[in-house]
C-alpha cells in the first residue's frame, strides 16, 4: 500500500513524538541522531542562519522542518536553506518545495550511501547543493546534481557563493581536546 502525504500527517498526529519522512510511499521512522551529530548540525544552523538573516538571503530551518518534494516524498534534512524569492513566508505545514541548499550529518547509525542517496534524492527534485558532513573522519562532501562531488578536509574552506555570497566557513580543522577545538571546521560561534 502506497501512502500519502495526508496519511503522513495522521500517522505524525498520532505519533508526535516521531520524527517520520514519506519515501516513494513508504514511511520511515527516523531515530534521533546521536549528540555530536547534532551538535555540528545546530553549529552549522547557527553560522548559515547568521548570514542568511543578516543579508535577508531567505530561510533557514533544522530537522524538524519537512518538504514536500516534486515527486510527493516528504523530506527533512538536517539543516536547509531557501532562497526568499523562492519562499516568501513560512508554511505552518510541510513546505512544498526542495529547498535550495541542505546539509546532512552523519551521526553513529547512519549509512554514508543512504546519507548520499538522500542527498542526490533532494538534487534530482531541485536541491542545487547537498552538503554531507562526516564529523568522526573529519570531512564535508558538497554534491551538485550532473557534477563530481568535491570532499573538503582539514584547512579548506566551505563557500557557496551561488547562493550564499559572502558566506564562508574557513576552519576544517578537527581536533579531540575541547569542545571550541572540536569543531573547528564549523568556525567560532
Amino acid at each position: 500500500m502506497s501512502l500519502t502525504v495526508k496519511d503522513l500527517e495522521k500517522l505524525q498526529e498520532l505519533s508526535p513524538d516521531y520524527r517520520m519522512e514519506l519515501v516513494d510511499g513508504e514511511v520511515i521512522v527516523m531515530s534521533p541522531s546521536g549528540y555530536e551529530s547534532d551538535e555540528v548540525a545546530s553549529r552549522m544552523l547557527g553560522k548559515l542562519f547568521n548570514h542568511v538573516d543578516q543579508n535577508r538571503l531567505g530561510r533557514v530551518t533544522g530537522s524538524s522542518a519537512g518538504f514536500i518534494l516534486p515527486n510527493s516524498d516528504v523530506r527533512a534534512p538536517d539543516v536547509s536553506f531557501v532562497l526568499a524569492a523562492r519562499l516568501r513566508t513560512s508554511p505552518r505545514g510541510f513546505a512544498e518545495l526542495a529547498p535550495d541548499l541542505m546539509f546532512e550529518v552523519k551521526s553513529p547509525t547512519d549509512s554514508i550511501r543512504k546519507l548520499r542517496e538522500k542527498i542526490d534524492s533532494f538534487l534530482s527534485q531541485g536541491t542545487r547543493v547537498g552538503i554531507l558532513i562526516h564529523p568522526e573522519q573529519r570531512w564535508i562532501e558538497i554534491r551538485r546534481m550532473g557534477q563530481e562531488p568535491v570532499t573538503l578536509r582539514d584547512g579548506d574552506m566551505l563557500s557557496i557563493p551561488d547562493l550564499l555570497p559572502g558566506w564562508e566557513v574557513r576552519k576544517m580543522i578537527c581536533g579531540q581536546q575541547t569542545l571550541i577545538n572540536h569543531y573547528p571546521f564549523l568556525g567560532r560561534i
